[in-house]
């Protein structure tokens, strides 16, 4: 399934741009502004797959749900580069296709340590898992690219646990920088609101939060944690949803019971549901 199926659905265009025509946030518009030039790009294929390209052109994946993902809007096989891949947990749906995309590029791999276990068992050169024992509190920094790796309050069974990686390991999410522009994305991954987000949002000030909006996902947790993510934090203006499908499901957490628990809240940040931002500061 190429990027042409993406396109027609959810174009690849700026964020700033998408901003300016009032069809890209659900919430308080931010007054137009031009992309940045050598900014950053955050493109969503589905799920919870994005890629993150760095100016310098660094490839970092996070989540590659592909196969079996019924909203997947690339293949492996689109992939040709990949630098970096991020999976937040063991489970199917965060694991994705992180082998064969790693297997295929050569990416580096960051996971949860029994995850990275699981991989080494299941072929992946062990010289790609530069953290085998990968933990919140780690960084990993990568030419261009520094990924810090926090804590999910979430489990991560693995697909086909075995006698040396029983379990996944600590569930994770991560914090993106891009050090050429200091732009900063704080990935959750599936976790729920934890008072540790506040510190992460002192400590790391991100720009953007994608945030987990499963299925049965509490809306007022949600906005508690976007509520952590702000403390000390004025550089968060945007947040972006994952773990949903492209249409709205039956009994899903949806954009307008986020919107409303946020409103409930008094936090005004807009939610995109776009599929490709160019990432700058407001």
């Amino acid at each position: 399934m190429g990027l042409s199926r993406l396109r027609g659905r959810l174009p690849l265009l700026a964020l700033a741009v998408l901003l300016a025509i009032g069809i890209t946030a659900l919430g308080p518009t931010p007054a137009p502004v031009l992309s940045q030039e050598g900014a950053p790009i955050l493109e969503w294929f589905g799920w919870s797959n994005f890629r993150l390209t760095a100016p310098n052109g660094k490839v970092v994946f996070i989540n590659p749900f592909i196969n079996g993902n019924p909203d997947a809007a690339i293949g492996v096989d689109d992939i040709a580069k990949a630098d970096l891949i991020l999976a937040a947990d063991g489970h199917g749906d965060e694991i994705g296709s992180t082998m064969d995309i790693a297997m295929k590029t050569g990416a580096m791999v960051i996971a949860p340590a029994g995850v990275n276990g699981w991989f080494i068992e299941k072929g992946l050169p062990a010289a790609q898992v530069p953290q085998r024992f990968s933990l919140p509190g780690n960084v990993y920094k990568m030419d261009g690219v520094t990924v810090r790796v926090v804590n999910s309050i979430h489990s991560s069974e693995l697909p086909q646990p075995t006698a040396a990686n029983p379990y996944g390991g600590v569930a994770a999410g991560f914090i993106v920088t891009f050090d050429a522009t200091g732009y900063t994305i704080y990935f959750s991954g599936s976790s729920a609101a934890t008072s540790d987000q506040a510190l992460w949002a002192q400590m790391y000030k991100p720009d953007l939060m994608i945030f987990h909006m499963g299925g049965q996902h509490e809306p007022m947790d949600i906005a508690m944690s976007v509520k952590l993510m702000m403390t000390d934090n004025p550089n968060l203006k945007m947040l972006m949803p994952h773990h949903h499908r492209v249409n709205q499901q039956p009994g899903q957490t949806w954009f307008p019971d986020v919107r409303a628990a946020l409103d409930g809240m008094g936090i005004g940040l807009p939610i995109t549901s776009r599929s490709a931002a160019r990432c700058t500061r407001w």
